[in-house]
């Protein structure tokens, strides 16, 4: 299981929400380059960018900060957020991202989710945010009639090989995963989910461990303290050849 350190993008700065609320955000960093920089010298094996003004349907100037971090780096680096065309994926994978992740765009034209994957294959991946059950769009704050189970499975059948998968009652909370929700996706979709939202220690990633999952992504947990990367990594990594 691949632990993906995230870097939350909002006017420029590294930022976490709590449960997607945007008028609940705490500035961890004026410098995100920076901040990746330091992941990957921990051990991080992948980052995970999330542009959270472009998720929002508002202006962004995050993209140059993505496209200079993942110019900046070695490691390979996934980003979502505001991605609604195949100019948008075709910008950010000529840029040097090795992963695009559309969102909003799979709900509402998955069509361009099934183009995107016949032409880039690997390097699509689709995030379902789920509210109850039910995927949600526009940065969090619609929830769309889509069951995500269900838009799950037909991502699948698209082609799409990765999903990032959020339960937004425990995203930023470090209350713990949604366990229960993660393991019904993971059996859904098959290999290639990644866990998102509520992971708050070690522990937590050794559980999703169990569920299925390919990877899970650690935010606000970084952030606090509460978990430290380097030795998250080497401890799922024992714990995965253990198994």
């Amino acid at each position: 299981m691949i632990v993906y350190p995230a870097i939350d993008l909002r006017g420029g700065k590294c930022v976490r929400l709590l449960q997607g609320d945007f008028d609940k955000t705490t500035v961890y960093s004026d410098s995100p380059l920076a901040t990746a920089k330091k992941w990957e010298a921990q051990g991080a094996g992948w980052l995970h960018l999330v542009d959270l003004d472009g998720a929002r349907q508002e202006k962004s100037d995050n993209r140059a900060v993505i496209c200079e971090i993942a110019k900046a780096l070695s490691i390979p680096v996934q980003t979502g957020g505001g991605i609604r065309s195949m100019a948008d994926i075709e910008e950010l994978l000529s840029a040097g991202l090795s992963r695009v992740i559309l969102g909003t765009a799979a709900v509402q034209n998955p069509a361009l989710a099934r183009e995107a994957a016949d032409r880039f294959g690997d390097r699509i991946a689709v995030g379902i945010d789920a509210k109850d059950g039910y995927a949600a769009i526009s940065g969090w704050e619609e929830v769309s009639n889509r069951d995500a189970v269900e838009l799950a499975v037909q991502m699948k059948e698209y082609g799409i090989r990765h999903l990032i998968y959020t339960d937004i009652a425990t995203d930023g909370m470090l209350s713990g995963p949604n366990l229960a929700a993660m393991t019904r996706m993971a059996e859904a979709f098959g290999p290639g989910v990644i866990a998102s939202g509520g992971v708050s220690r070690e522990q937590d990633l050794l559980e999703l461990l169990q569920t299925g999952v390919s990877g899970a992504i650690v935010g606000k947990a970084l952030y606090t303290g509460s978990i430290d990367l380097e030795k998250a990594i080497k401890t799922v990594k024992e714990a995965s050849n253990a198994d």
